[in-house]
């Protein structure tokens, strides 16, 4: 379910201090409903899992065109990323961040992780269209459990970043979304019913 914004920003996260030039895209509640110590368990979904939008053509077809047109016309190739286009935001990181936990990557993609706390895990991505973050907080679900929320926050590289973020916005919402939450969630519960038979 799509969040408003002050969902993400009305909460303490740390992510506040270090990304205050990035706009917030997107907040979406996550069906993942654990206990208070399950972060952890999200994030290990994220980055051994993956949201691979297996059952979901739509999602498949749209990564599918964007990785074409990035390659053709040059948005991800070497020297756009994060540590050479734009510095990482681990730059940025107040010294009980940077000392603390960094958190898992995940293999094969251009997502790297920037820090981990107890509720709060952040993971970045630049190409030649923009700098993105991918936040992922743990909160109460306001029925006595917790529950993942994930937020979007995209620094555009110039014209031809806000035109891209403009022209994928449709997308993101009709296709992209609606299937990355239902594989989330899908995943969360096999994963669930793992650890429980375990």
């Amino acid at each position: 379910m799509r969040l408003p914004a002050a969902a993400h920003t009305s909460r303490p996260w740390r992510i506040h201090e270090i990304a205050g030039d990035f706009h917030l895209e997107d907040v979406w509640a996550l069906p993942t409903p654990g206990g208070p110590e399950d972060l952890a368990r999200l994030v290990d979904q994220f980055t051994h899992d993956g949201v691979e939008f297996a059952s979901s053509p739509v999602p498949r077809l749209l990564f599918a065109v964007r990785w074409k047109l990035g390659k053709v016309l040059g948005w991800d190739t070497s020297g756009t990323g994060v540590g050479t286009r734009v510095r990482s935001l681990r730059d940025r990181l107040p010294a009980d961040l940077r000392e603390g936990p960094r958190g898992p990557e995940r293999p094969g993609t251009a997502f790297t992780s920037v820090y981990l706390t107890d509720d709060e895990w952040v993971s970045e991505i630049a190409n030649r269209t923009m700098h993105g973050i991918m936040h992922l907080g743990w909160v109460p679900d306001g029925a006595g459990g917790y529950r993942g929320q994930m937020a979007v926050l995209v620094k555009p590289n110039g014209p031809l970043g806000a035109l891209y973020m403009a022209g994928i916005k449709p997308f993101r919402y009709l296709g992209v979304y609606p299937a990355m939450l239902r594989e989330i969630g899908r995943t969360w519960q096999a994963n669930g019913r793992e650890r429980s038979a375990g």
